[in-house]
């Protein structure tokens, strides 16, 4: 490093050697990290009026991470959590250059006096009725149609088809998918009558799924939600806490349980909304189930050794003759 003094190649740094090549942390905390700084060097660059990458070391003082901290709490509406989250990256920011920086010690202690925030005790958590409810359609529908996380948290009531009686017709969902492309799925009766349960005659433009406020749920809590009851799982399947389950996970077993129903690739493909085939293809490829009854397709069975030529007195009387 050239220049000591800048910011940003300390911050480069930081994310690729410190998080990723020292504490190689999983993606989402790495992601966790990466934002935290990007909303504080934005901040501080605004404050002190300087272009981003014209920021130095020196101009993250106390006073400017304290005026940080303060405006996540006031103005973006930050849980002292968050805030305390935050504030954490700012301290392993300083404590990376001054190991690496011997001249920015006294800096980093400086920084390293403000205090985390002591957060009020939370209360047990559970579920209304209602939550109960919504969760087990949420869940329900995402193993039945394979949307993606976003694509579920931005589901109205007008995109669902009911069948007019659970015995006729079909059910279905037309699902809004990357780049805006529409496609649609069929619901089974046991998904659409719990939909039909949840929506609870609301207005089309209304939201399928919801969160405890009433508001529309997003795809970040559609995440926290899957990671809770896959964390009370895991109490019961051991081999359940060693993967790392998320709603993309729920994706990826629609399309494996399809195509090991026999069901195309092509209409998998049109059931998750891939662009290419290839996408698709990947499953066909990784499961080793379905690998594994191919194989047994083919499995050449143990025979009784040939005789060798000879021992076969028909072919040597043969040779003889010539």
């Amino acid at each position: 490093m050239t220049d000591s003094t800048k910011l940003g190649p300390w911050v480069r740094r930081f994310l690729l050697e410190y998080l990723v090549g020292e504490r190689n942390l999983a993606r989402n905390t790495q992601r966790s990290y990466r934002d935290a700084l990007a909303l504080m060097v934005r901040f501080i660059a605004a404050s002190v009026r300087k272009q981003i990458d014209q920021l130095t070391v020196e101009d993250i003082t106390a006073g400017q991470v304290r005026l940080f901290l303060q405006d996540l709490e006031q103005t973006r509406g930050c849980s002292v959590a968050t805030r305390n989250q935050r504030l954490a990256v700012v301290h392993a920011l300083a404590r990376f250059i001054a190991e690496h920086s011997p001249e920015h010690i006294e800096w980093c202690g400086t920084l390293g006096t403000i205090p985390f925030k002591r957060a009020m005790k939370r209360e047990i958590t559970y579920l209304e009725q209602s939550e109960g409810q919504r969760d087990y359609a949420l869940l329900l529908f995402l193993y039945n149609t394979g949307a993606r996380a976003d694509e579920a948290a931005q589901l109205t009531i007008g995109n669902v088809e009911l069948a007019q009686t659970p015995t006729r017709d079909l059910s279905s969902v037309q699902i809004h998918g990357k780049g805006n492309k529409l496609r649609r799925c069929p619901l089974w009766p046991h998904t659409a009558s719990v939909l039909v349960a949840l929506v609870n005659d609301r207005a089309q433009h209304e939201y399928v799924f919801l969160n405890r406020c009433g508001r529309p749920i997003t795809r970040f809590g559609i995440h926290t939600m899957v990671e809770r009851y896959v964390g009370r799982v895991a109490a019961k399947l051991p081999a359940l806490a060693a993967k790392r389950v998320s709603p993309h996970s729920l994706r990826h077993t629609t399309a494996t349980h399809l195509l090991r129903a026999g069901v195309d690739i092509n209409t998998i493909r049109a059931w998750l909304g891939h662009v290419s085939i290839d996408t698709t293809n990947i499953y066909a490829e990784t499961d080793l189930e379905m690998k594994a009854k191919a194989l047994a397709t083919c499995e050449v069975k143990e025979t009784k050794p040939s005789r060798r030529w000879k021992e076969d007195k028909g072919l040597m009387t043969f040779l003889r003759a010539l």
